[in-house]
Formats: structure tokens, C-alpha cells, sequence
């Protein structure tokens, strides 16, 4: 008989980092954990590659399991099984499901004994994230425990009230998006100023995973680097100059912004 006490209702990519996190951080072993997927092929292969258990029985999948993990696609969120419901009585539910709120999640699973609501961003596929969470109602010291081994295992995590989740979807869901299309400018930029192609890949990726690494580093403001890589009327001022008249961070804000008032209509929906 099966003891897992970990249960995946799906297994994509963030299921698969999570599960991949948690055995190589040691938090549990491959045998405390099961999955399966619509299909069962993506949760069989998942089992193949980890050692956990693949168990297509829905009812068998969270007997024995203590915590619901829901990581299947949010649109599947109405037509999933309605025996979930009964299912997940007295379970730790987590849901990896964007723009499903804890008041709607609490419609499908009533007898939950607490539910967590999660916004990982893409990095965390490389143990790299930050995931914001809130929850029903006070997390107890265990299930805390829970909560935070988990999503440390997919990098850094910030408890939020739930009335933030919009703006941090955007800032920390959509901003790697952002990230990549500054990347790519720089890229195209440098391919402009008469690099070959794969130079300017290659220089506007490295300087960006520097500047990044320093910057978390060194403790400073951004604008505290910044102003020392600008010498007075030098190259960064005449580049910085053109960003100002531009508007740069106007822009950036109105992104942002732009995001967040999406990720409100989409959770109004959910």
C-alpha cells in the first residue's frame, strides 16, 4: 500500500520543478510523493524520471496524502473531477493555478483544512523563482513548514496579502517576459551598432546575468551602480541620455500597469 503524502494533481513543468526541488534539497523522499495528469502520460514520465508514484486512481492518489498540490491547467479548473471535493477533506490544498482566487478555489474544495494560493514565475523551472503565496486562513506552524519547504525548493518566496497578487503577477509572473525583450533589444542593438549576431547574443546575455549578480550582491541601490558606471558626458551618460528622453521608466511602469489591470480582470474571473 502506498504511504506517499504528497500528492500532484498534474504534472507540468512547475510540478515537475517542485518535485524535482524537494528531492534534491532533501525535504522528503521520492517515496512520500505520487502524481498523475489528465492524460497520465506527462505524470508517467514524471515518475520515470524522479522514482515518485504514478497513480492514475484518483480516489487511491489522495488517500493517503495529507497535501493536495493543484497543478493543472487553470481552465480545467471547473470540469476537474467533483469528487475532489470529498477527496481533499481535511487536506492541505496548494494551488499553482493562475488567477484562481482563494474564495473560488474554497467553492471546489470546501472541506480543505486550509488553502494556499501560489504565483511562482517561470525561473522557478530552474530552482530560480520568487512565488508569492496567501492563503485562507493562518497557515498552522506544520502546514507553514509545508508551505515553505516547497516553494523554497523553487527559489525565494513572499507571503502577501491577497489584494497584492495582481500587481506582483505582474511584477514578478510577467516581468522575466520583460527581462527576455530587453535582452533581445539589447541583442538587436548590438547587431545595429555592427556586432556579428551571435556576439551581441552573447554580450547582452552576460552582461545582464553580471549586472544582475552584482546588483544582488553588492547591497546598493540600482541607481547607486549606475551612477558608477557613469562618467560625466561618457558613453553611459550619452546612452542614459536617450533613455531619459525616451521615458524609460515611464514605459516600464505603464507595462507593468498594463499587466496588472489584466491580472485583475483575470481574477475577477476566477
Amino acid at each position: 500500500m502506498s504511504t506517499h503524502r504528497l500528492a500532484f494533481i498534474g504534472a507540468g513543468n512547475l510540478a515537475s520543478a517542485i518535485v524535482r526541488g524537494l528531492l534534491a534539497k532533501n525535504v522528503c523522499p521520492a517515496t512520500a510523493i505520487a502524481c498523475t495528469s489528465k492524460t497520465g502520460g506527462t505524470a508517467q514520465k514524471l515518475s520515470a524520471a524522479t522514482g515518485i508514484t504514478f497513480e492514475a486512481d484518483l480516489a487511491k492518489l489522495l488517500a493517503p496524502a495529507d497535501i493536495v498540490v493543484l497543478a493543472f491547467k487553470p481552465q480545467s479548473l471547473d470540469t476537474a473531477d467533483p469528487r475532489l471535493a470529498e477527496l481533499t477533506t481535511g487536506k492541505l490544498v496548494i494551488s499553482l493555478l493562475a488567477g484562481k482566487k482563494v474564495g473560488t478555489l474554497a467553492k471546489f474544495y470546501p472541506h480543505a483544512r486550509n488553502i494556499v494560493r501560489t504565483m511562482p514565475n517561470t525561473p522557478a523551472a530552474i530552482g530560480a523563482g520568487l512565488t508569492s503565496f496567501c492563503t485562507r486562513r493562518p497557515l498552522s506552524a506544520a502546514d507553514r513548514t509545508t508551505v515553505e519547504s516547497m516553494l523554497d525548493a523553487l527559489g525565494k518566496y513572499l507571503e502577501v496579502d491577497e489584494a497584492k497578487l495582481d500587481a506582483l503577477t505582474a511584477l514578478g509572473g510577467s516581468g522575466p517576459a520583460f527581462l527576455f525583450e530587453f535582452v533581445a533589444g539589447l541583442r538587436e542593438a548590438g547587431i545595429a551598432a555592427g556586432l556579428p549576431a551571435d556576439t551581441a547574443a552573447t554580450v547582452a546575455l552576460e552582461t545582464v546575468l553580471g549586472a544582475s549578480r552584482l546588483l544582488a550582491r553588492s547591497g546598493e541601490t540600482p541607481e547607486a551602480l549606475r551612477d558608477k558606471v557613469t562618467s560625466p558626458n561618457g558613453t553611459t551618460y550619452a546612452g542614459l541620455q536617450v533613455l531619459t528622453s525616451r521615458q524609460f521608466r515611464d514605459t516600464l511602469k505603464e507595462t507593468i500597469l498594463a499587466a496588472t489591470q489584466r491580472a485583475g480582470e483575470l481574477s475577477r474571473d476566477g
